[in-house]
């Protein structure tokens, strides 16, 4: 427990109204001398209020607070006194204790002897905040006393009240120890045993376990506040001395079982992991950190115990083992989890534990965890949409390692129901389970194109039936030609009537002339069509509607009838490999009617792909859209794709010197697209595979790291957790006086890199070396908040008066307290710190000034003026992942961009890039394999994410003109938060400009 004096100091601020008329010291007297108790009460506010803002007030008021204010019973005038008397000065410009203080002290002597156990309380409380020990002493028989109270709150207090006294003076009671000994043996309430062993941890560990040792059997009675104290010495005792776990890990244990808190339950369980690495205790700690997460209703409980369970399979390594064997009663939190992160973890944590033996178990309850989001609406909650997708993700990455196990009918028609749903996320991931699955178990091909075409009709989204129609292409192979002629009648059957418009046009005019007749009033006017033979028909607002408001026109009949002719273009590559396979497996067994069903197979592919482009380029068939008076064709590029298709088909069964191209062709389609595709799906695997050895290298230890002997360890360092991070911050501070490099595995280390890695680099000098008061600030950044910790040092030959560090925020920065005044003896030092609180991920600036008065001096209060204080973004972010989906979603739907341009010396674009990661402290999304090679541009995204949940893009453009030219392009980044794009921006611009400079 630290015993600074700005840690133990805690005000309450009162929120006084400001009046209209200035506060004078006469009229506060006034009101105290002659007013009621109303009265009082709102002037020992006000001067509360304007003590706390720096005002200074004569010896005078502090008599006429003796004298008519402290003697009132009014227990609203007690409590504003014990605040009075904790911030008004004790001291005198001497250093010495005013005389008045010894008055209070007598009053204080009275209310410590109150009936009132809430003024004897209250009283004990406030004695914890002294840091006076001439005012202390005369109190020391009435405190001991208040530990024989009646009431449990007066002797709770009482104990606060000595452990203080004993840290911060211990020759005024130098028998805390046993008189706390003593108290904790006969005490009954649970509050003040909690309070009296606490103290006796910190201050005489060996009493403490003394009266450990004496109830050890009966810890499970305790209340669930003594309970969590006695697991924290238990851990601190068995970290410092391990000979101590067997006498200690049975109790333990017993806690685990039969605690009813959940509080306890948690650190029993994290303590046991930390004693025994025995299967028996971490199988117990797991099911305890299950159950936890499973009764529990605060999502970040559950989060904080998911940590932990991954933590310990991480960490231990028979630990990964147990929860093997646990899997399913982790998978079985998803019932009882809201939160979608949560789920997201459970997940994780599952791909990460599952083995041949529960692999079938845990598709099955997985099955059934999707099968309970399809009547969810993903309108009114985007979780589920997610929650599906990670579903989907997880079973996908399940199915690929254990594929013979898992693969069946259920779980197939169950997934691919989702392709004809309306969650387009969920039903592009079903199709990339399905295309890696085929690609990497051919012997279920049949099974999974079977089910396509049985789902083919009912897709209505042209995003995912793109890519079916492509996978319908792809895999349909020549050994089994029934396969490909159903591919090519559910093809057939999606499309409608052909060709597309001769049949729109006679079903336009079948309605004109059998329909009812047209009201002449009607506002859209007449359009002239082309019918079949060249003639013209007439089309009018009638027309149109009846047409879209009759039969539901087939889905890619739809898509075309739409303007999206960019599904067109993976038809006709469909149609072309479905045409060479087919003509292979009849060719391969030729009868008499072989040929003839080949030309008809080629020629329906054309017929279909002719009345495409037919489609596409009858601009005056009033069919398709219109956007701006114009009419939306077909695109250039899916016209030369469909013609090229086109042209191959119409040469497949020539003989001749186009045999040759055929030949060249199929070779392309089916050959050199398998080939693609094998080199995009082996990407991501050795992506993935190159984390997991970052990870597995992170855990090796060399052969001449530092071995930790915590025998050999000083009895005041047997607290620390962590005795070996402690020798090496000793170390590090002990080689830079010593030594210019340190050699570590090796290789020659500079002093400054290990600096780097110490708190001197994050110290920030505040002030000159000139000015009457140093100062300098080490800022700790801790995920949410930012602990100040100001060197402030009296560098004059004066006595520095209420020197006070004031601070102030820029930013989404607050300032948690007002840090103490403070006073400087002459060339004196003092260390005061202050908390910040953060609260989103932007660059904040913190600055302030110290003010001082000089002991003996009339003028006015002194000021330096500090250098500011930047906080940096990147301490708030850290590498993330995300799929290229994600991505892109998110990409789109962020609104805050910012674009800075590449100004910089370096001529290579991968050492650009390295550099940027590492300025960024982002993750390249973009696989190496992409960025590989020699070429004079390079783009890429990286992604991240900061401790509050923000999401940060990055987008890379750059180029070089010439060979031997520099990087130029531009950087883009996109996020939620316009802080966020801004700062981000601003911290890439900056960091070019050191680079350049340098």
């Amino acid at each position: 427990m630290t015993t600074t004096q700005a840690d133990s100091i805690c005000y309450t601020i009162i929120n006084a109204p400001i009046d209209s008329e200035t506060v004078n010291e006469q009229n506060l007297r006034n009101a105290l001398e002659k007013g009621d108790v109303k009265e009082k009460v709102d002037a020992l506010k006000k001067l509360i209020h304007l003590i706390l803002s720096g005002e200074k007030f004569s010896p005078r008021m502090l008599m006429t607070i003796i004298r008519y204010v402290l003697p009132s019973q009014d227990h609203e005038i007690k409590k504003l006194l014990l605040i009075f008397w904790e911030i008004v000065p004790k001291r005198g410009t001497d250093g010495k204790l005013l005389h008045e203080m010894i008055l209070v002290c007598d009053a204080y002597r009275k209310d410590l002897q109150h009936p009132n156990e809430f003024l004897r309380g209250s009283t004990l409380r406030f004695l914890c905040k002294l840091k006076e020990p001439e005012l202390i002493e005369p109190l020391m028989t009435s405190i001991r006393t208040c530990l024989e109270h009646r009431h449990s709150y007066v002797r709770r207090n009482a104990v606060l009240a000595i452990f203080k006294i004993y840290i911060n003076f211990e020759q005024l009671i130098p028998d805390a120890p046993e008189l706390i000994l003593e108290f904790i043996s006969r005490e009954t309430d649970a509050s003040c045993k909690r309070n009296a062993f606490l103290m006796l941890i910190h201050l005489d560990q060996s009493k403490a376990l003394e009266y450990l040792n004496s109830c050890l059997d009966q810890i499970t009675s305790f209340g669930d506040t003594l309970q969590l104290v006695i697991v924290e010495l238990i851990y601190k005792v068995c970290i410092a001395n391990p000979n101590e776990r067997s006498r200690f890990i049975r109790a333990i244990y017993n806690l685990l079982n039969t605690s009813t808190s959940p509080s306890v339950r948690y650190e029993a369980a994290a303590t046991l992991i930390t004693l025994s690495q025995a299967p028996t205790a971490l199988r117990a700690a797991a099911n305890c950190f299950i159950d936890l997460c499973c009764k529990e209703s605060d999502n970040n409980v559950k989060l904080i115990v998911l940590d932990r369970l991954i933590g310990l399979k991480d960490s231990t390594s028979g630990a990964e083992k147990v929860l093997q064997d646990v899997l399913m009663d982790i998978i079985r939190i998803l019932s009882s989890a809201s939160d979608l992160e949560v789920k997201q973890k459970i997940l994780a944590l599952a791909l990460d534990l599952i083995s041949s033996r529960n692999a079938e178990e845990m598709v099955h309850l997985l099955r059934k965890e999707l099968q309970k989001t399809q009547n969810e609406s993903i309108n009114n909650n985007e979780d589920t949409s997610n929650y599906r997708q990670s579903l989907v993700s997880t079973l996908h990455k399940i199915c690929l390692k254990y594929p013979d196990v898992l693969i069946s009918d259920q779980l197939i028609t169950t997934l691919f129901e989702f392709l004809s749903s309306d969650d387009q996320p969920t039903a592009t991931l079903v199709f990339n389970f399905a295309r890696d699955y085929i690609f990497k178990n051919p012997q279920h091909k049949t099974l999974l194109v079977t089910k396509v075409l049985e789902v083919f009709g009912s897709v209505k989204n042209c995003q995912v039936h793109r890519p079916l129609i492509w996978l319908l292409g792809e895999y349909c192979e020549e050994t089994e030609p029934e396969l490909i002629q159903e591919a090519m009648t559910t093809i057939r059957n999606s499309l409608g009537e052909i060709p597309i418009v001769e049949s729109e046009l006679a079903q336009i005019e079948t309605n004109e002339t059998g329909g009812e007749n047209v009201n002449s009033n009607d506002t859209g006017g007449p359009t002239k069509l082309v019918t079949a033979d060249g003639s013209y028909a007439t089309q009018s607002a009638l027309s149109v509607s009846s047409r879209t408001d009759g039969k539901k026109l087939p889905p890619l009949r739809e898509y075309f009838l739409n303007g999206d002719f960019f599904v067109a273009s993976a038809l006709a590559n469909a149609l072309v490999k479905l045409a060479f396979k087919f003509k292979a497996a009849k060719m391969s067994h030729p009868d008499s009617d072989s040929l003839r069903k080949v030309n008809s197979f080629i020629a329906e592919c054309m017929l279909i792909l002719t009345s495409i482009l037919h489609l596409g380029k009858a601009r005056t068939s009033g069919l398709l859209p219109s956007t701006d008076k114009t009419e939306r064709s077909i695109s250039e590029d899916d016209f030369d794709r469909i013609a090229l298709c086109l042209v191959v088909l119409s040469q497949m069964c020539s003989e001749g010197q186009s045999e040759n191209v055929t030949s060249i062709m199929k070779r392309l389609f089916i050959n050199e697209m398998r080939e693609c595709l094998n080199l995009m799906l082996h990407a991501n695997p050795c992506i993935e595979e190159d984390v997991k050895d970052k990870k597995r290298e992170n855990k090796f230890v060399e052969v001449d790291d530092h071995l930790n002997f915590s025998q050999l360890l000083g009895k005041n360092q047997e607290m620390f957790e962590n005795q070996f991070e402690l020798s090496l911050s000793q170390a590090l501070s002990g080689n830079v006086g010593a030594t210019a490099t340190s050699i570590t595995h090796g290789k020659t280390t500079s002093i400054a890199n290990l600096l780097s890695a110490s708190k001197l680099s994050k110290v920030t000098q505040l002030t000159g070396f000139s000015d009457p008061v140093y100062a300098e600030c080490y800022v700790n950044v801790n995920q949410y908040d930012i602990c100040l910790d100001v060197l402030i040092v009296n560098q004059t030959s004066d006595v520095l008066q209420n020197c006070t560090l004031e601070l102030s925020t820029l930013g989404d920065l607050k300032l948690v307290e007002r840090p103490q005044p403070v006073v400087l003896a002459p060339h004196d030092f003092a260390n005061i710190k202050a908390t910040v609180k953060v609260t989103s991920t932007e660059n904040g600036i913190i600055f302030g000034n110290i003010v001082y008065d000089v002991s003996g001096s009339t003028s006015d209060r002194n000021i330096v003026v500090l250098n500011d204080i930047h906080i940096d973004i990147m301490d708030y972010i850290v590498p993330a992942s995300c799929d290229d989906h994600q991505f892109r979603k998110m990409w789109a739907a962020f609104e805050w961009e910012n674009r800075v341009t590449v100004n910089t010396p370096i001529s290579d674009l991968q050492e650009y890039l390295r550099r940027l990661i590492k300025w960024t402290n982002m993750k390249c999304l973009t696989p190496q394999q992409a960025l590989s090679g020699d070429c004079s541009f390079l783009a890429a995204n990286l992604y991240a994410k900061s401790i509050f949940g923000e999401d940060a893009l990055v987008n890379v453009s750059i180029e070089k003109s010439t060979p031997d030219g520099k990087v130029t392009g531009f950087v883009r980044v996109r996020a939620k938060s316009q802080g966020m794009a801004l700062s981000l921006g601003t911290k890439i611009h900056d960091t070019q400009k050191i680079a350049t400079a340098a």
